[in-house]
């Protein structure tokens, strides 16, 4: 029997008894975040800057949640506020039951930050060196932090790096030894700021199924994302927020925010040839059917053929039996069909107006 490494990571993950000694808080039942009201202003001239402009938010336990939104939409200062960095202006939050400006120590000892393009430490150091550094940052008893770091070494896949100095260590390498560091205190909330950010397509990869097989092998583990990736974000995401000048646009798991799009089910049909009998005006005349008319590519039909392609809107998807029936009733013959989907991108262009990448000018955008 052969076992993926995403299945050998999530054993890996269950394997580890919880040490006596640093046994933590049992995760609340309602809600891993809580926010209401939350802004955050900082002083600058001529005036002041408003990063984030009260800002509502629910994370249940055991949520994979993202935030989208382009640079300076507050994403980063919102998970500075949660992890306790920052103090917000006003409002209130709460993180695994704790309130941030109260409670950081009891907050900070469930939680822990992967951020992309971090440091990783200090250069002088290997990684086991660097790993067990932090894990007596974060109180492991010595015994138990060096296990727990030759545990996420191999788990990480570090193994042949784990008495290489973090110096000589590439970019996939310093982003696998950060998510092992901020697995060492095996927290009840995991904050993933851009963790995959400039890393290639392997190490991106192999990163997202890091973080999948520790929150699956742990009820109530909880996952706040932000990215630039929108796949990203729809492969991971049970639920999403997309944030444009420090408040939250829309929320709601991929499936509800695409629909903000396209309510309507739109799929591309090609037939060998055109129904006769009131073509495409019997088929807009079925129920569920809202309209049929020629794909934008239709001209592009092979030439010698009557080959025609139909972009057909309907209610929802029941009615496409319906069409395909017709279709087969008049003679023509169904050689594909595809249904078009709207992307995030599309939601997060129509509700921010602009890409990632772009200021509000149409320039390209800073960090």
């Amino acid at each position: 029997m052969t076992v993926s490494r995403r299945s050998l990571a999530v054993l890996a993950f269950r394997s580890r008894p919880s040490h006596p000694e640093f046994a933590l808080p049992a995760m609340p039942d309602d809600l891993a975040i809580h926010a209401r009201g939350v802004t955050r202003v900082y002083k600058a001239k001529p005036d002041p800057v408003t990063a984030l402009g009260g800002v509502d938010l629910d994370v249940r336990p055991g949520e994979y949640f993202g935030l989208l939104g382009p640079n300076g939409a507050g994403k980063t200062t919102l998970i500075k506020i949660l992890t306790t960095l920052l103090i917000p202006t006003s409002g209130t939050a709460q993180v695994a039951g704790f309130d941030v400006i109260t409670e950081t120590a009891k907050i900070r000892r469930v939680i822990n930050m992967v951020a992309g393009g971090e440091q990783s430490g200090y250069g002088l150091l290997t990684v086991r060196e660097q790993l067990w550094m932090f894990s007596q940052f974060y109180g492991l008893p010595n015994r138990e932090g060096w296990r727990r770091v030759d545990e996420l070494i191999e788990i990480v896949g570090l193994q042949e790096q784990r008495d290489q100095k973090i110096r000589s260590l590439s970019t996939g390498q310093r982003q696998k030894l950060n998510f092992a560091r901020g697995l060492l205190n095996d927290p009840w909330v995991l904050f993933l700021d851009e963790p995959t950010l400039g890393l290639d397509v392997a190490a991106a990869r192999d990163l997202r199924e890091h973080t999948l097989a520790w929150k699956a092998a742990q009820p109530g583990r909880t996952l706040l994302l932000t990215t630039h990736y929108m796949v990203e974000a729809e492969q991971l995401c049970d639920r999403i927020a997309i944030v444009d000048r420090g408040k939250i646009l829309a929320l709601g798991t991929p499936e509800e925010l695409r629909r903000r799009v396209q309510a309507e089910s739109i799929f591309r049909i090609e037939l060998d040839r055109l129904p006769p009998n009131g073509g495409m005006a019997a088929l807009a005349d079925l129920p569920g059917v809202l309209s049929a008319v020629c794909a934008d590519d239709e001209a592009a039909d092979p030439a010698g053929t009557d080959r025609v392609a139909l972009k057909v809107a309907l209610a929802d998807d029941s009615a496409l039996t319906s069409v395909v029936t017709a279709v087969a009733e008049r003679g023509s013959h169904l050689v594909g069909l595809a249904k078009s989907e709207p992307s995030l991108e599309d939601v997060f262009v129509e509700l921010v107006g602009r890409g990632f990448g772009e200021a509000e000018d149409g320039t390209e955008a800073q960090s």
